[in-house]
């Protein structure tokens, strides 16, 4: 089998990215598959230079390896491009040149999982040109959501399902700057690569209906999911990159052992019973998903001293 972790060099890993990647990790190792470093960089304003590398030293640090990559998605464009015009000439896309005050026009309709009103199918153009996806330069490029609930299984969530249309509504999969979408890449890179398990933060779980259509159209299977739940900090909000205390970065330079966080780590998703000093390689005999939590956790205020010792 084949997985992936997948950052974006926007800020250095903390504790949060950090359980994600090991939980990542742990699922291939635990079955004998490949990993692969994918470096998701498509959004150029936000990548802050030398964020990449490390990215890759931190957590080679905590005890993580990889056997294919890093693959850079913004050397990718062509593969975005052609699976655009796959679903182009399947009658999937269209031009989207709806204003903002347009979409504002929508805003008293029930909001989807991301805080707007999903896109109407009355916005869709009532023809096209057959050339309009060679010409078009102007315009963002949305995917046709079907009617269809979307189902599938999370391997920490369980049974899963969704209407694209009522949540979120046609989406976008190139914007009017250029700029292809996540939505986009993901999918393109995930199939290109033969991914079969894809592990990331919860904060993603509402994307993968949206993913699974276009798989779907590109005429892919989608992969196994598993989203692992968030780390908040004490007062119960989502930890980011600016919380510099809270990098793998600023712990090593206080003296944190790799085997400290790793344990600790370890027994946050529910792998070990307690947290004790553990390699990361040591974890992975004792990985299955049945294991790990489905709860947020919650980070203690004396958080990273409670792992001394460990």
């Amino acid at each position: 089998m084949k997985g992936r972790y997948a950052p974006s060099p926007t800020g250095l890993i903390h504790v949060g990215n950090a359980r994600t990647a090991l939980a990542a990790w742990l699922s291939v190792r635990s079955q004998g598959g490949i990993f692969v470093w994918r470096l998701e960089d498509i959004d150029g304003p936000r990548v802050i230079p030398g964020m990449a590398e490390a990215a890759m030293e931190d957590l080679a640090w905590l005890g993580l390896d990889w056997d294919e990559g890093p693959y850079v998605q913004s050397e990718r464009s062509a593969f975005y491009e052609e699976a655009l015009a796959r679903l182009a000439a399947a009658g999937r896309l269209f031009p989207c040149r709806r204003s903002r005050k347009d979409l504002q026009s929508i805003a008293s309709a029930p909001h989807g999982p991301e805080g707007s009103a999903p896109y109407p199918a009355a916005f869709r153009p009532e023809r096209l040109d057959t050339d309009w996806f060679e010409q078009v330069s102007d315009a963002a490029i949305r995917f046709k959501v079907h009617e269809q609930p979307v189902e599938w299984i999370d391997r920490v969530y369980g049974r899963q399902a969704e209407r694209v249309d009522q949540t979120v509504g046609d989406f976008v999969l190139k914007r009017r700057d250029g700029l292809y979408a996540y939505q986009l890449a993901v999918v393109v890179d995930d199939l290109l690569m033969g991914i079969d398990e894809v592990v990331r933060g919860a904060d993603l779980l509402d994307s993968t209906a949206r993913q699974i259509q276009l798989i779907e159209a590109l005429g892919g299977t989608p992969p196994a999911y598993a989203h692992v739940p968030l780390v908040v900090n004490a007062q119960g909000e989502k930890l980011s990159k600016r919380d510099a205390g809270l990098t793998l970065r600023s712990l090593r330079e206080a003296g944190m052992r790799p085997e400290e966080l790793a344990g600790y780590l370890g027994w946050s998703l529910g792998i070990l019973n307690k947290a004790e000093s553990c390699a990361a390689a040591e974890l992975a005999p004792l990985f299955t998903w049945e294991k790990v939590r489905r709860e947020t956790w919650v980070l203690p205020k004396d958080f990273p001293e409670r792992t001394k010792g460990t």
